[in-house]
């Protein structure tokens, strides 16, 4: 599969989103020792006390931007790869990851830092029209055998 061009590149866009929900979550962890905000009590009593077993409104955002690109993210892994396999031309299909990517980073950048809206609503939408346009394609690939 990797010898399709538009599978390679999927899979190139793939892999860039799944560091990026790494990176939040690395962030998340570190945002929660700095704080001292854990989760759990066993990790609050591990850092310091059951004082520190609460939550932390800057450690909730990043947890919500890392809940929201699961969200969002996983979806178009599966829209992606099945997307790949329908035979799309290599510009159209890498423009759909592109966009879904830059959405994505934009997107986290935004409710990271709490960008003024509507900024994080914007790249949210324009993000979600790769994924209409990719799961109408497959659709319309899929039909004949429904």
């Amino acid at each position: 599969m990797l010898r399709s061009n538009v599978f390679s590149c999927f899979v190139f866009y793939a892999v860039l989103l799944i560091l990026k929900m790494y990176a939040l979550a690395i962030i998340t962890g570190q945002l929660r020792l700095r704080r001292k905000a854990f989760a759990n009590p066993e990790d609050a009593l591990r850092h310091g006390g059951l004082e520190f077993f609460r939550e932390d409104p800057d450690v909730e955002r990043c947890r919500r931007a890392h809940l929201n690109d699961m969200e969002n993210i996983l979806p178009f892994l599966f829209l992606g790869a099945v997307y790949s396999l329908t035979g799309p031309s290599l510009p159209v299909a890498r423009l759909h990851f592109l966009v879904f990517l830059l959405c994505r980073v934009l997107h986290s950048v935004a409710y990271l830092f709490a960008l003024t809206p509507p900024t994080r609503s914007v790249a949210y939408v324009i993000g979600q029209v790769p994924c209409v346009s990719m799961a109408l394609q497959v659709l319309v690939a899929v039909i004949p055998y429904a």
